[in-house]
């Protein structure tokens, strides 16, 4: 992959989602032992803190999607999301109660959802059609790399002080800063605002062909078996893994998906988006499977690092993918039905997951998603090929 061939605004984005990514994976590999260790909470608290926390800005894109594409100016909204995650984030450190972790998880992923669809429309208007894959996937992988760093110094400040998650979590300010200040450099996309008697004409959710509509119910099923991986950390806590391991395999689970997502991604631009995804889905459900039947600590550990493959064939390539079935004064809102559809499948899934973990077993959990994995996967191949990339 020729990386240095991408635009510029693309690489600044990238550096964004860079230090965004640091910022989070301070906090989100930790957060499972802090609440059932530090404040005390359960299981099922974590699926419901998970699965809000992702439902809760689903709304927020499909409103700022619209916006994206009625008002043709994405930036100040990325400002805002990215702005409002940066501000929150540290505050988890003083957090009491799951109630008040609950609270912050939600403002910060209501920050995520202002910027989500606005970002990945600007992205996509700085991507060649032929290229978008590479794009998505560059952009992808350069989240995981700050999902590498993030936990590696987790790591080495809990070596020296043990315990200090609070600290830890309110430090995480600096690379918000970081972000905001790269932001600042990428060029707005800003598009000549249409005259007032065409400003309905602008395209919307019905505007949007029924080929996006059919790929978005099979991803939705899929989404329902794809609960939050925090219950794949607490897993391997169970499982014996100590809690000093914890972020160092978080970090090397992100290592294989910077790899797998700039494989993944050109792969796609080659090869169409539908075969990539099919095997991210398959990946998928092996590897839930996986953590439902094996309970020796090596043998998940293993398999919890091969988890990275599937993201690398699917998060970018599922992007380029509704950027190809979209018009492009249409992405906003593709992106924003999208990304909210992703969201409430998170808020389903996690909330089952945690269910079937509590009351029938963590194993019966990981088959069930395993399994919702397999049935999208079959009915992906029913799915309309993929079309040539849109056209405004």
């Amino acid at each position: 992959m020729t990386v240095p061939s991408l635009p510029r605004p693309v690489w600044l984005l990238g550096w964004v989602s860079f230090f965004t990514d640091t910022a989070s994976e301070m906090v989100y590999p930790l957060l499972p032992l802090f609440l059932t260790r530090v404040i005390g909470a359960g299981a099922m608290s974590l699926g419901v803190i998970e699965g809000l926390a992702e439902a809760a800005n689903s709304v927020l894109k499909v409103v700022s999607g619209r916006l994206t594409d009625k008002w043709g100016a994405p930036k100040p909204l990325v400002l805002a999301g990215y702005g409002l995650s940066s501000a929150v984030r540290p505050l988890i450190g003083l957090a009491t109660s799951w109630v008040h972790v609950l609270t912050l998880r939600f403002t910060d992923r209501l920050g995520k959802g202002i910027r989500g669809a606005p970002r990945d429309a600007m992205l996509a208007s700085f991507a060649a059609p032929h290229q978008r894959g590479r794009v998505f996937g560059f952009h992808r992988a350069m989240d995981h790399a700050g999902a590498v760093l993030g936990p590696l110094l987790a790591s080495v400040f809990l070596f020296v002080y043990p315990g200090e998650y609070r600290t830890l979590f309110t430090l995480t300010l600096i690379p918000g800063a970081i972000v905001m200040l790269v932001l600042w450099r990428v060029p707005d996309t800003r598009r000549a605002s249409p005259p007032a008697d065409t400003a309905s004409s602008v395209p919307g959710i019905r505007e949007l062909p029924s080929a996006y509509y059919r790929a978005l119910a099979v991803i939705m099923l899929f989404t329902l078996g794809n609960a939050s991986d925090a219950f794949l950390l607490l897993r391997l806590s169970d499982l014996g893994i100590a809690a000093f391991w914890i972020p160092l395999l978080w970090s090397a689970l992100h290592v294989v998906k910077v790899i797998a997502s700039l494989g993944g991604g050109e792969l796609s631009d080659r090869f169409g988006r539908r075969r990539l995804i099919a095997l991210g889905w398959i990946a998928y459900a092996l590897v839930y499977a996986g953590f439902g039947w094996f309970e020796r600590p090596l043998i998940v550990v293993a398999i919890f690092l091969s988890y990275g493959v599937y993201f690398g064939l699917t998060e970018g390539v599922e992007k380029a993918w509704i950027a190809d079935m979209a018009p492009a004064t249409a992405h906003g809102t593709a992106f924003g039905i999208y990304n909210a559809g992703l969201g409430l499948g998170s808020l389903a899934a996690s909330l089952l997951f945690g269910f079937l973990w509590t009351r029938v077993s963590p194993e019966a959990a990981f088959l069930t998603g395993a399994s919702l994995a397999l049935l999208a996967t079959i009915l992906l191949a029913a799915v309309s090929g993929s079309p040539r990339p849109a056209r405004a």
